[in-house]
């Protein structure tokens, strides 16, 4: 028995559509985070944000960026609460960052922050950088 050529292409095109399918879901993209604020209150709320986004995204989740910029960086070395935060930031891959031009505004030295935080030069033009990287943002 004879199968017809229409018959074929369309088998054809089906394991094809299958076998895209797999590699999609095998390559599914990276899904990281950028929250940029101006008040350091916000990093309890963002770990408790990452940890539920770890448990959503599974394999898929990536980071989540906090930036802070601002007045509130005032406020960083010497708040405990938030310090005490900062050593949960190695789950679900938080890392956090400072407005370097916000520490000039506001005196404060680099060195009498936390070790595990980043300064960077500019915050909102990092958080501009980090949304052509693809980063999913959020101001608060």
């Amino acid at each position: 028995m004879k199968t017809p050529i229409k018959h074929i292409t369309m088998w054809c095109f089906v394991l094809f559509s299958a076998i895209t399918l797999q590699a999609q879901n095998e390559n599914a993209e990276t899904l990281n985070y950028l929250i940029l604020s101006k008040n350091i209150q916000q990093l309890k709320p963002a770990l408790i944000t990452a940890n539920a986004l770890a448990k959503e995204d599974g394999k898929t989740y990536g980071n989540l960026y906090v930036v802070f910029c601002g007045k509130t960086v005032q406020d960083i070395a010497d708040n405990s609460e938030f310090n005490a935060l900062l050593k949960d930031i190695n789950s679900n891959q938080v890392k956090i960052f400072i407005c370097g031009l916000s520490l000039n505004k506001f005196n404060v030295n680099p060195a009498d922050l936390p070790k595990n935080i980043q300064v960077v030069e500019n915050g909102i033009l990092y958080a501009f950088q980090l949304k052509k990287q693809g980063f999913i943002s959020l101001t608060i």
